[in-house]
């Protein structure tokens, strides 16, 4: 997939981010000390301490410094190699190279069914193992045994995914597919490279699970916010491709006006409703209704439809006060 880049014009870019909000991004997945590529993975777990299934048996011999040495420069010089496929566990498939066990990322198969089905998706890892693939290396670290490898990766030319990573500049807009989906967001293929979308920028609104908004093999278009160039990772986002409502909250709406919208979410303390994507309001519960009633979910439920008045706009706080009540 080629990436075309344009740039969008903003008056202020987010800050880079740093470490810090990768780590904790990260941790977000099944724990931080699992790859960022094989977390991405629903059900993924560490391959190096995982149990695996194969047909045949995994080498036992000691990992060797001159082959951790080989495979560094067989990715710093971008190549591709076909290893055989020698088992499997939840996250996708193991595979050997010499002394070195190898983990490729069910996301990172361009043919893995586009399924949560749990059976169909260990039916279709089964069936990879005793064939070789062609694969790139994406992720080395010999102080953790780590060896991440890409099947969708070794499509691409030579270099090409360097290019993308040296292109690549923040503000930038680029269109890609989503290879995956998980609890803390999305993974998008930039054209070999890939990029993640963290849950908290997909939209302006309240997200659920990244599943709600996105599916995969879906093309997107999405916002660069950060490039790392030296660890190859790109953090996007899909709402900063739009303006933030609550930046003009206040010319829009008036206290006292009364506007439509649906019920998102329904607490101890009252319930909020969306009145266009990305402004939700708090009805509290002494807003709710006349009288008196056990819960909230006495008087409103969710995805219900509701004529609400604006009591207070704090656009800073990014709060909106509604009621349900007559105005007195």
């Amino acid at each position: 997939m080629s990436t075309n880049i344009h740039r969008q014009d903003s008056p202020s870019l987010p800050p880079q981010l740093d470490e810090g909000y990768w780590s904790a991004l990260l941790s977000e997945g099944e724990g931080a000390e699992v790859s960022p590529l094989a977390a991405a993975n629903d059900d993924a777990v560490d391959y190096a301490d995982a149990p695996y299934h194969s047909n045949g048996h995994l080498t036992t011999g000691t990992m060797t410094d001159a082959d951790w040495v080989e495979m560094q420069r067989i990715m710093d010089n971008d190549e591709v190699v076909e290893l055989p496929v020698v088992g499997y566990n939840r996250g996708g498939l193991l595979v050997e190279w010499r002394s070195l066990h190898g983990f490729v990322p069910a996301s990172q198969l361009t043919e893995f069914p586009v399924t949560a089905n749990s059976i169909v998706r260990r039916r279709a890892l089964i069936s990879w193992i005793g064939q070789r693939l062609k694969l790139r290396v994406i992720e080395l670290n010999a102080e953790q045994n780590r060896l991440i490898l890409s099947e969708r990766a070794a499509h691409v030319q030579p270099g090409e995914r360097a290019q993308i990573l040296h292109r690549l500049q923040p503000g930038d807009c680029v269109s890609g597919s989503i290879t995956n989906l998980c609890d803390f967001g999305a993974f998008v293929d930039l054209g070999g490279l890939e990029g993640l979308i963290h849950i908290s920028e997909l939209s302006w609104g309240r997200v659920g699970h990244p599943s709600d908004m996105l599916q995969r093999g879906q093309i997107v278009n999405v916002y660069v916010l950060d490039v790392d160039r030296d660890a190859g990772r790109v953090a996007l986002s899909i709402k900063r491709l739009h303006p933030d409502p609550w930046k003009t909250v206040s010319e829009r709406y008036q206290v006292g006006e009364i506007v439509q919208g649906v019920i998102t979410n329904v607490v101890d303390f009252g319930a909020f409703a969306c009145i266009e994507e990305g402004l939700e309001g708090l009805i509290h519960v002494s807003e709710l209704a006349e009288g008196h009633f056990l819960h909230p979910r006495n008087v409103v439920s969710e995805g219900q439809y509701v004529e609400a008045r604006i009591l207070s706009i704090d656009s800073q706080a990014r709060r909106l006060g509604l009621s349900l009540r007559p105005s007195q």
